[in-house]
């Protein structure tokens, strides 16, 4: 698990990078020193394969979700855009859950001696040892949507993702706007202690606590099973007749608690926010199923994430942490380009 301190320097770190004027000297310092070690790494890393093309691994949490497709595509665009003449495998777990099994393919790039890996760590400290080895062994890593803990900043290059703590606030204000600041509300998330959901779920709730007086049921954890959201939603939905509001924190958790509020007949009455941009997602917006959901750059992250990573073999130079961005999509925006640039 993260603890407080890593959640906040991740927090501290994405507020960096959507504005410079707020780094502190302290900060600042730190930062140069990371793109020194940066370019070292990546000057050790490219002066020994930078003429010599590889593979790229790509990695996330799981294959079983269209938001994960949609990196793959992202990523192999990247590819095409790329120098080096790379090659691109992908893969994942067929759970989010299933965190041993992530560690394993991680692992197993690193005995084949990958070009580089681009990888969305299941949890903040279980990959920590992977990638520690992909580090030694000389191979860079972009992490992507999920932090790792403090423990593991030394073994990544760049970290590529949502600021999900500001994705957080947006989806607690968007709720708020429309149910309140009084009554009950619940949350349905998806894998405790998973680095985005620390910072996505934490960051709403914490501002439901302190902008607002409303209740909160939960959270409840469906380990991304759209099945077990839209059960947990169920069960929700009938235990507390007096809901006002729901928050479904990722796009199988969202699917499954929009399902429910469909089939409970409570759609349109208990005001919802999902989140991520799939067609299920999108149709939910137009019906009114859902009030907003907060949709993330996922093409980005695969698109980014091949190309930083790519840059790190080359030897150049790349950002610590970059925000790939989130667009808040309700019925007034849905058709347009601000939203379609990031719906799947």
């Amino acid at each position: 698990m993260t603890n407080a301190k890593s959640t906040e320097s991740t927090n501290s770190e994405m507020n960096t990078a959507r504005d410079p004027g707020r780094m502190t000297v302290r900060g600042f310092i730190q930062r140069l020193a990371g793109v020194a070690a940066l370019g070292a790494l990546g000057c050790a890393v490219g002066g020994a394969g930078a003429a010599q093309a590889g593979e790229i691994a790509v990695i996330v949490k799981t294959t079983n979700s269209t938001f994960w497709q949609n990196v793959n595509k992202g990523a192999a665009a990247g590819l095409k855009e790329s120098k080096g003449g790379h090659t691109m495998t992908f893969s994942g777990p067929a759970a989010e859950s299933a965190i041993a099994e992530q560690v394993n393919l991680v692992e197993n790039a690193v005995n084949r001696k990958v070009a580089g890996i681009v990888l969305a760590p299941s949890d903040p400290d279980a990959l920590i040892p992977a990638i520690k080895k992909a580090w030694e062994a000389r191979i860079p890593v972009v992490l992507i949507d999920s932090m790792v803990s403090d423990a593991g900043k030394a073994y990544y290059q760049s970290f590529l993702a949502t600021d999900n703590a500001l994705a957080g606030e947006l989806c607690a204000k968007q709720l708020i706007a429309k149910v309140g600041t009084t009554g009950k509300i619940a949350i349905m998330s998806y894998v405790a202690g998973a680095g985005s959901e620390i910072g996505r779920v934490g960051a709403f709730k914490k501002y439901i606590e302190t902008q607002s007086k409303l209740q909160i049921v939960g959270p409840f954890y469906s380990q991304s099973q759209m099945a077990t959201a839209l059960n947990q939603t169920t069960d929700v939905l009938a235990s507390n007749p007096d809901l006002k509001g729901i928050f479904g924190a990722n796009e199988p958790t969202a699917v499954g608690m929009g399902r429910a509020l469909v089939q409970s007949g409570k759609a349109g009455k208990v005001v919802a926010v999902g989140f991520d941009g799939n067609e299920d997602l999108q149709k939910f917006v137009k019906e009114g199923t859902l009030e907003a959901t907060a949709v993330q750059g996922s093409y980005q992250m695969g698109f980014l994430g091949v190309k930083t990573v790519a840059d790190v073999i080359a030897g150049q130079k790349v950002p610590k942490v970059l925000d790939t961005g989130v667009v808040m999509v309700t019925k007034s925006n849905i058709d347009k380009p601000e939203a379609k640039n990031v719906l799947y």
